[in-house]
């Protein structure tokens, strides 16, 4: 987050989310673009940057998978996964960033940031005016990508429910340790599937 995001036009935010899910999907999203669907002003231009904040459009400004998801019926809550994406730094120190208060906020930003307090103080605002138009109340049920890293919780569970089996021949007993790394991210049900995964693959059992 050291390039911080922020467009000086905040109030355009809401009416630009909600023209992209009644116009068609553009093949990129250019000050052109923008122009042809009502945004005409030179700073305009600024709320590029906060659909690629907001995981709508990439590095070359083609609009994401997310996009579509974004124009959908859970298009609110498409939004929420964008934004915590984008701003996977602030939402590492506050889980719940879009509840709290902007000198929090600022703070985050200021320690990754070399911007000025007003550039800092639009970053906020672009933020919490973003925010504003997502759902965060639920949790996505894809595991994160970056919970692929395991650099959440760590459950060690050894397997000894059932005794260890002798190999025929007189080989050693055999013996089990299952080391399970869930991010911290993961909602109640994906653990419960992953240990009921756990239970049919090693056990044999039906869950």
């Amino acid at each position: 987050m050291g390039d911080i995001i922020y467009t000086t036009v905040t109030g355009k935010i809401k009416p630009l989310l909600d023209k992209i899910k009644t116009v068609g999907v553009p093949t990129k999203v250019t000050n052109a673009w923008l122009k042809t669907i009502g945004f005409t002003s030179s700073n305009d231009a600024s709320l590029i940057g906060v659909l690629k904040v907001a995981q709508l459009i990439d590095g070359s400004q083609a609009p994401t998978p997310l996009w579509q998801k974004f124009r959908g019926s859970e298009g609110s809550t498409a939004l929420a996964e964008g934004i915590r994406t984008g701003y996977a730094e602030l939402y590492g120190v506050y889980p719940d960033a879009h509840e709290h208060p902007n000198n929090d906020l600022e703070n985050v930003f200021s320690q990754s940031s070399k911007a000025g307090k007003q550039a800092i103080s639009k970053a906020v605002a672009t933020f919490k005016n973003l925010a504003k138009e997502a759902d965060f109340s639920k949790q996505s049920q894809t595991v994160p990508a970056e919970a692929q890293h395991f650099e959440t919780t760590t459950l060690h569970a050894p397997m000894e429910s059932q005794p260890p089996r002798k190999v025929r021949g007189g080989a050693p007993n055999l013996h089990i340790d299952v080391q399970v790394h869930i991010s911290a991210d993961a909602s109640v049900e994906q653990i419960d599937q992953i240990f009921a995964s756990m239970a049919k693959h090693l056990y044999g059992s039906q869950v």
